[in-house]
């Protein structure tokens, strides 16, 4: 049995953790594990190539702003050259990253499945591998769920979508998350006929109504959205394939060329098997982990997709590091989710950070919660634009940030201000007090707080202004 200083299972953020470990101890002997390409799901079938294919997306969305300026006429998007660079890209990023970890003399590189044997043992390859320090970041897969004929139809997820070679005359998608919605985004203003079927009463049902509101009337400019309807079967006629769903007045039949499953995400535990290794998870087994991101067995810690909590890689990215510290220094660190932000890259742009106002006025109380707004069309720049949305924030009575949601062009970047004074501990009189350079975006962020109101008072402001 070969044994190891650490297991590092994945090679997404996990690769945090052996690195840290190395320039510590670069005498240390490191086994890392994985499957499938090195880099993670986010290089490799997520976040990367997803906005490497769907960022000309933004380019038709700004000249459709400016049509009545700019007298320019786009042709078409070349899919075939849009989906070379992507895969050009992420594979040589991931050939780098296996490259480095063949090279490297402390590491042993298993790009192979791996599986709980017993405690702190895994098997790769036929044979088994120990140490009482393992970091599982095991990520997760697409969810595909039981519909009637979906298998025998034929269908597309996130991994094979970046598989497509040409663009398709028509799409059926399943789901109305930000998955579904980023590429829905794409493949219709990129000349697709994509129709998006949500079991839930909005798209983008997580994130605040107003947000949804706003991006489904620009998607719905686009593409047909179906909401409150459950696909109940697929059929295939031919060259297309037949997706029923039923609603509250009936059931629709829709038809596309394609069918695109994005309706979440399920963990690769089945695949691990860490029941043997007395790792415990949830009933839809996700691994569970306490605070300090370890779970049920000491030594053994999980991040990223495989705990479930945030599947984001900027998270996985913090957890990794926390991990480590709690894992080699015993640090007694406690991962901290109150500031965790996170974007959707449709047109208009997510961004989004802290509470939602429901959640706010559940765990503080209506009297206890403010709500600032402000469109960006106010700040000169949103003007100059023709910028659709807005930014909500929301405050506790006694000045600390609980939230921020920011619909509109470069929503990504515009939350980050949020974001980091919620993780400082800054009150909202921060942001009022920056300076914030005029006539940008930027501006719309402090002016936001500066019209702080009731819940009562926003609800009829909204409700008179929508």
């Amino acid at each position: 049995m070969n044994e190891y200083d650490a297991i590092v299972i994945g090679t997404g953020s996990a690769m945090i953790i052996a690195g840290r470990i190395l320039s510590e101890n670069p005498e240390a002997r490191v086994a890392v594990v994985d499957k499938d390409d090195a880099g993670g799901i986010c290089l490799t079938r997520g976040c990367i190539p997803s906005k490497l294919v769907i960022s000309p997306a933004e380019i038709l969305y700004d000249l459709e702003k400016m049509r009545d300026f700019i007298d320019a006429k786009v042709r078409g998007v070349n899919f075939g050259r849009v989906m070379r660079r992507m895969r050009e890209k992420v594979d040589r990023e991931s050939r780098m990253i296996e490259e480095s970890l063949r090279r490297s003399e402390n590491i042993n590189y298993f790009k192979d499945v791996a599986e709980f044997v017993d405690r702190y043992t895994l098997k790769v390859r036929g044979k088994e591998i120990k140490s009482d320090r393992i970091f599982i970041g095991s990520g997760s897969r697409p969810l595909v769920p039981g519909i009637k004929g979906l298998r025998e139809a034929g269908y597309l997820t996130s991994d094979t979508i970046l598989r497509l070679e040409e663009m398709p005359e028509s799409m059926v998608i399943i789901g109305g998350g930000y998955i579904a919605v980023e590429y829905g985004n794409f493949f219709a203003r990129a000349g697709c006929d994509v129709r998006i079927v949500e079991m839930m009463p909005r798209i983008l049902s997580n994130e605040e109504p107003e947000v949804s509101e706003v991006v489904q009337r620009e998607l719905e400019r686009h593409a047909e959205i179906y909401t409150s309807h459950r696909v109940v079967e697929v059929r295939r006629d031919g060259e297309v394939r037949r997706v029923v769903a039923q609603g509250e007045s009936g059931k629709v039949e829709v038809e596309g060329e394609v069918v695109l499953v994005a309706v979440g995400r399920e963990p690769n535990s089945d695949v691990l098997r860490p029941e043997r290794g007395g790792v415990e998870t949830d009933e839809r087994g996700w691994i569970k982990v306490n605070s300090h991101l370890e779970t049920s067995v000491k030594g053994v810690y999980a991040i990223g997709d495989a705990n479930g909590k945030h599947m984001f890689r900027h998270v996985a990215n913090r957890e990794a590091v926390i991990a480590y510290e709690n894992a080699f220094r015993n640090a007694g660190i406690e991962m901290d989710y109150s500031a965790m932000p996170h974007a959707i890259f449709t047109q208009p742009e997510v961004g989004s950070v802290g509470l939602r106002e429901d959640e706010a006025v559940e765990r503080f109380g209506k009297g206890n919660v403010l709500i600032g707004y402000e469109e960006l069309r106010s700040t000169g720049k949103g003007l100059a634009m023709n910028a659709d949305g807005f930014a909500k924030v929301i405050v506790h009575r006694d000045g600390r940030i609980l939230g921020a949601h920011i619909v509109g062009k470069s929503a990504s970047i515009l939350v980050q201000e949020v974001a980091t004074l919620m993780a400082i501990g800054a009150s909202y009189h921060a942001a009022l007090h920056a300076l914030h350079i005029h006539p940008a975006l930027s501006e719309v962020v402090s002016w936001a707080f500066g019209n702080l109101m009731s819940v009562e008072e926003y609800r009829k402001f909204i409700s008179r202004n929508t």
